[in-house]
């Protein structure tokens, strides 16, 4: 059994491949976003979001791509908004 408290768990959600792609000047391509991806899990980080299938042709080719991670899960963008804000 493991001493380690729960509390001190500590999980890294990774928005690189969405947020960076989101910076002027920045345009990822899948390959891009594939090596990052690879990157990003040869360092150990828990959850790399991917960006937003659907949202364009980028996305799309990168989420059909199969991945071979070893210590991440790759994850999609999903739609936020503010409570109480009207859509």
């Amino acid at each position: 059994m493991s001493d380690q408290r729960t509390d001190d768990l500590i999980i890294i959600f990774d928005t690189t491949l969405r947020d960076g792609g989101q910076t002027r000047g920045v345009d990822f391509s899948a390959a891009d976003k594939q090596f990052i991806t690879q990157a990003l899990d040869d360092f150990g980080i828990d959850y790399i979001e991917g960006g937003w299938p659907g949202a364009n042709p980028t996305d799309d080719m990168f989420f059909s791509k199969d991945k071979k991670l070893k210590n991440a899960k790759l994850v999609a963008f999903g739609m936020t908004r503010r409570g109480g804000a009207f859509c």
